[in-house]
This record gives C-alpha cells, structure tokens and sequence, in this order.
C-alpha cells in the first residue's frame, strides 16, 4: 500500500493543472482511456462564495472500467465533493487488472 500512495503521489506532484472550467486532464501514455466522461456541476455554494481552484483525485478503476472508489488528495471540499458526483459516473477502457487514475479537476467561476 505504501508503495501505491508512493507511487501516486509522485504522479500527481508531476502533472500540470488543466486550463479550463471544471475539466479533467487529458490521458497520458499510462492512463487508461475515459470513454464516458461526466462534467462536474459547479456547486451554487462554490458560486456565491466565488470559490476556485483544481481538485486532484486519486481513482481506483476496476478491470471492468468503473470507477471503484475515490480518494481526494487536494482541493476545497466543496469543489471535491462536486468532482465525486461526476467521476463516480465516469467509465475507462477495461483492463486486466485495477489501476489507480489521477484526475485533476479545475473549477472556475
């Protein structure tokens, strides 16, 4: 396991943050391909507030290419939950095995 948050988060110190309202990276040579991507809503809360900023996620793809379980790893909580709702509806390419995703998601007014 501490290999894998190890691993993880070397991945996420060396990504780019994406330009854009709420959009996730685009997949590199090691991802696996998003086939249904869900755009998060950007929360009425996160608007009145003028809040901003990207939220970083670390998913755990099953074989099949659903989204298995999220781990938030930066970002302002009420953004992270929006980006949730969206990626738990995200579908990858399948695969022999799980892998874990990073996802990064920019959320601008």
């Amino acid at each position: 396991m501490k290999n894998r948050v190890a691993v993880a988060l070397f991945l996420l110190s060396s990504l780019a943050f994406t330009p854009g309202y709420a959009r996730a990276q685009e997949p590199s040579e090691n991802m696996r391909k998003i086939l249904t991507r869900v755009a998060p809503q950007y929360p009425s809360l996160a608007r009145s507030m003028n809040i901003r900023g990207t939220v970083r996620v670390v998913a755990l793809v099953a074989p099949n290419g659903t989204v298995k379980s999220l781990e938030v790893k930066g970002g302002h909580p009420v953004l992270a939950e929006a980006a949730q709702n969206a990626l738990r509806q995200w579908k990858f390419e399948p695969a022999s095995h799980e892998t874990y995703e990073i996802i990064e998601i920019r959320f601008a007014p």
